[in-house]
């Protein structure tokens, strides 16, 4: 798909091109070739001067250099262009005899004129040049290059500031984060570059201090929960006691994943080697041992730079969904291209298609009512996303056409490990 500096400047060509062809169409009417007609005329015309001049001044001849000879040869006489010609001037009204002579410049034309002593005056006129097409095309050539490389300089330079928007928009980080722009170059391009960095601290501002606070309630929602669960061991009936308890593991569940989805984003971790096989292998280890059917398949070796106890958290979260909501989870490692693919299928219900685009937004459930079967706060996709995307990777969902689903996440390897 073509860009917008691309289409404008083809626009800007093709007007230039456009307007130059209008311009050479017209510049062909008024230099093209003169009817033979017209050319009659001035040579009936220079035929009758040259008569009157040689008939008042005799030696006008030898002045100007005019041969004076006997009348020509029949085989020398142009009859058709004689006759053409002899037509024009009685046309005119001219008395004088004038003959056209073959000759073998083609740019050129020899005539014979019978002047009183029946003798003939032998004149040479230039003839009508041909059209000089190959020059002019030649000439249109270079102005229509020349114009097209000013089109393409004039668009650059317009299409500056919405380059500057887009070049912005790639360069928005995974947790939100617009870097700030040099407020360099042409006026234009500086104006607009200070307006995205006052866009960009108001934006990065608003998005730090909602993080603060998910995070702070998040911290104090912990005290009273505590204070809730000790008098939850005072409360004498055990069903009552245990519905309690259980409600305040799933509040106590919740503010945590929201601390760590609020850490991942304002503080992602050191970055170091990690052998995502292994982390793999230990998840699904762990998982296993809680009684949740999890199936390894082929783990090839995959090497990528990140945070081990990250990767593991956002592989987990994976995992775990696909074993909990899908009916048991199948994992498998490859590595082609120079990134590690990373599928994670189950044989569950699936997802329905208009919901997918939501799976990855904060505390989303596809069936609000599995909240009370399996526990939880909607947040682990979230989070799972959120550290893949600051590792460079991505991750998908999508339907499988003989039920559940497929979570297929990408991450670039190590620069050693493509080598």
């Amino acid at each position: 798909m073509w860009s917008l500096r691309t289409r404008f400047t083809v626009l800007l060509v093709i007007s230039v091109v456009l307007v130059l062809v209008i311009a050479a169409f017209v510049t062909a009417q008024l230099v093209r070739k003169p009817p033979e007609a017209m050319f009659d005329r001035v040579l009936a015309e220079k035929a009758e001067l040259a008569v009157m001049l040689l008939r008042a001044d005799p030696t006008a001849a030898e002045t100007m250099k005019i041969p004076v000879r006997p009348e020509p040869a029949e085989d020398r006489v142009d009859q058709e262009r004689t006759d053409n010609l002899m037509s024009e001037a009685r046309r005119l009204g001219y008395k004088s005899e004038s003959v056209v002579l073959k000759s073998f410049n083609m740019h050129a034309k020899d005539i014979a004129v019978r002047l009183d002593d029946g003798r003939w005056a032998y004149l040479d006129f230039p003839g009508p040049g041909p059209f000089p097409s190959l020059s002019l095309a030649f000439y249109l050539a270079l102005v229509a290059i020349g114009m097209a490389a000013i089109a393409a300089y004039v668009s650059n330079v317009m299409m500056r500031p919405l380059r500057l928007l887009d070049e912005t928009i790639a360069k928005i980080r995974p947790d939100g984060i617009i870097p700030e722009l040099p407020e360099t170059g042409p006026m234009e391009v500086r104006t607009t570059a200070k307006t995205i960095n006052r866009l960009a601290t108001r934006l990065n501002a608003a998005v730090s201090s909602r993080m603060r606070m998910i995070a702070a309630a998040g911290h104090d929602m912990r005290t009273p929960m505590t204070r809730m669960r000790l008098r939850a061991e005072f409360v004498g009936d055990g069903d009552d006691r245990q519905s309690w308890l259980k409600d305040l593991d799933e509040l106590d569940h919740i503010a945590d994943s929201a601390i760590r989805l609020v850490r991942e984003e304002v503080s992602p971790a050191a970055r170091e080697k990690v052998a995502l096989d292994a982390v793999l292998k230990s998840v699904a280890e762990e998982i296993r041992e809680t009684g949740l059917p999890v199936e390894q398949g082929s783990f090839l070796r995959a090497d990528v730079e990140g945070s081990p106890f990250a990767l593991k958290r956002a592989v987990r979260n994976l995992v775990v969904n696909a074993a909990t909501h899908g009916l048991g989870a199948r994992v498998s490692l490859s590595n082609t291209g120079g990134e590690a693919i990373l599928m994670v299928r189950d044989s569950g219900p699936g997802i329905p298609q208009d919901l997918l685009d939501r799976v990855f937004e904060p505390f989303f459930r596809v069936d609000q009512a599995r909240r009370q079967l399996v526990p939880g706060a909607g947040l682990g996709l979230a989070i799972s996303r959120e550290i893949i995307e600051n590792h460079g990777g991505t991750i998908t969902i999508v339907n499988r056409r003989e039920g559940g689903l497929i979570q297929t996440v990408r991450l670039p390897l190590c620069a050693a490990a493509q080598d």
